[in-house]
């Protein structure tokens, strides 16, 4: 049995927020928010209990809402908005915000700091809960965003931020497609820094090119924040220097393609990926679910299956769709085609909580 119960979770996802709760007997659904409605990305601030959630309205545009820890309702606050693009600047992009990907708190020193990375490609910050946004300008203006172009969708966009929690103006991004960038003055200035990475996407000669990478998912460590690991659409790195470089691991299983990665917040060799078919076929490998992990920093690996569906299956597992808690045993998965699995032992099985959910775009635990 778990410790730490009761636990929340929460799954954004194409029709609503679904809260799940376990008491002890197991993950169960205990209710939703804004159901029908997109929501690309939930956030659990665990400096002040509030919760975020990100919904994208299409027509509407992207809404943004905040759940105070004492609310029985949530408000509807500021979501980021770009400024008017200047008449003269050559920018192909357009000015808009088109989806939260990413929302992250900032430091413990940092109370109501939040991040937010968005589609296409700028990186916004808060500093008032949500209440008011800003352009992160120094990434947005880097001459190097004139290379970036989108991965699976048709504009590039900000999937990770990490912030140090030893330092909070040590930032990370990462852009699909545009490689790994990192601050160390709080996002006053940023450097590229995706060394050592390779696109095998692009023509031999630019296939280094740090700034036409696609990080898929970058994690830093909780237990050793100097390492990162990151699933990218070309295999999986590791970096043992804050992102300054990043080294290859070779001796993947199943499939060097994947789109999740989590680490384990008590041990930063401890990490899980779930791989599956590139470009042609976004499936697992062979229609058969697997999770692989690392206990040793990426010298060995572990397929892990027990519980998953090993023939038939077609759930594809986004960039966030994989979570594991702060006692680094507990996990949580979900799919594109409704499916979410639990595992408390670590990966080593896993138990289904659901098949008939909206297609998941992220999970978090609360």
């Amino acid at each position: 049995m778990p410790s730490g119960l009761p636990r929340r979770a929460f799954l954004s996802t194409r029709k609503g927020l679904f809260e799940l709760r376990d008491d002890g007997a197991g993950w169960e659904q205990a209710a939703v928010h804004f159901l029908g409605e997109p929501v690309s990305m939930a956030l659990a601030d665990r400096r002040d209990g509030s919760l975020y959630a990100a919904l994208n309205l299409g027509h509407f545009g992207v809404k943004l809402h905040r759940k105070d820890a004492a609310a029985a309702a949530w408000t509807e606050i500021a979501a980021p908005a770009y400024p008017l693009k200047p008449p003269d600047s050559g920018d192909k992009v357009e000015w808009k915000n088109r989806l939260i990907w990413s929302l992250e708190a900032g430091g413990a020193d940092q109370p109501g700091v939040l991040w937010a990375g968005t589609l296409p490609g700028g990186l916004f910050k808060s500093s008032d809960r949500g209440a008011s946004w800003e352009l992160v300008g120094a990434l947005w203006d880097a001459p190097q965003r004139a290379q970036w172009f989108g991965g699976g969708y048709d504009v590039p966009g900000i999937h990770s931020v990490c912030v140090d929690p030893r330092d909070s103006a040590v930032l990370l991004a990462a852009v699909s497609c545009g490689g790994v960038w990192r601050s160390g003055d709080g996002g006053a200035s940023w450097t590229v820094s995706s060394t050592g990475m390779r696109a095998d996407y692009m023509p031999p000669e630019l296939n280094e090119n740090e700034a036409v990478q696609d990080p898929h998912r970058v994690v830093r460590s909780a237990a050793s924040p100097d390492v990162l690991w990151c699933q990218h659409h070309n295999g999986i790195w590791r970096s043992g220097d804050g992102g300054a470089h990043w080294r290859e691991i070779t001796n993947v299983p199943v499939s060097r393609f994947g789109f999740a990665v989590a680490v384990d917040p008590t041990d930063a060799d401890t990490v899980w990926f779930v791989p599956a078919e590139a470009d042609q076929r976004r499936i697992p490998v062979g229609a058969a679910l697997a999770v692989t992990r690392t206990t040793d920093g990426g010298n060995t690996f572990t397929t892990l299956r027990a519980g998953l569906p090993q023939a038939h299956c077609y759930d594809l597992v986004y960039r966030h769709g994989l979570a594991v808690s702060d006692d680094g045993r507990s996990l949580l998965m979900a799919s594109t085609t409704g499916s979410v699995w639990s595992s408390d032992d670590a990966g080593d099985s896993w138990h289904t909580v659901s098949s008939t959910m909206p297609p998941v775009y992220a999970v978090c635990f609360a």
